[in-house]
């Protein structure tokens, strides 16, 4: 599964590299139109390009994280484990989630410079559909760790 997953990660990634040559083609031609409004676009669609690789390099240094930080609590045997009842459908029960959640944050809470905990709350966050918080949390773990490291 997890090949899966870093192949369509790749795959996606491999699509926006196009994308970007693509614009910074565009871009690069309307510079080279010498024209002051053709110089004004390219530049400002090069940003595009630019944005968009700092953007992807982001993602894929967090990812790396999350992957490292996943293998350091298996090997300690605490990686948390997607226990929450679902619906027949597949959705976490919301009550459940919000329970786990708020072990999780009182964790968290209780131990504010410990990564691990903050990893947990990170996976809490996302039970709960907090996608955005989720995230931010996972970043904040990554630092964590690496200042602890």
């Amino acid at each position: 599964m997890r090949t899966r997953s870093v192949l369509g990660a790749l795959a996606l990634t491999a699509l926006l590299a196009i994308y970007v040559v693509v614009v910074a083609l565009r871009g690069i031609a309307l510079i080279a139109s010498g024209e002051p409004v053709g110089i004004g676009l390219g530049l400002g669609v090069l940003l595009l390009p630019v944005l968009a690789v700092a953007l992807v390099a982001r993602e894929w240094m967090l990812g790396a994280a999350v992957q490292r930080m996943a293998d350091e609590l298996a090997a300690r045997g605490e990686l948390p484990v997607d226990t929450l009842p679902r619906s027949p459908g597949g959705r976490i029960d919301r009550t459940a989630a919000r329970a786990a959640f708020e072990e999780a944050r009182a964790e968290a809470e209780a131990h504010p410079e410990d990564w691990a905990a903050r990893y947990r709350l990170a996976f809490a966050y996302d039970a709960a559909g907090d996608r955005r918080r989720a995230r931010a949390t996972l970043r904040l773990a990554a630092r964590l760790r690496r200042e602890a490291a």
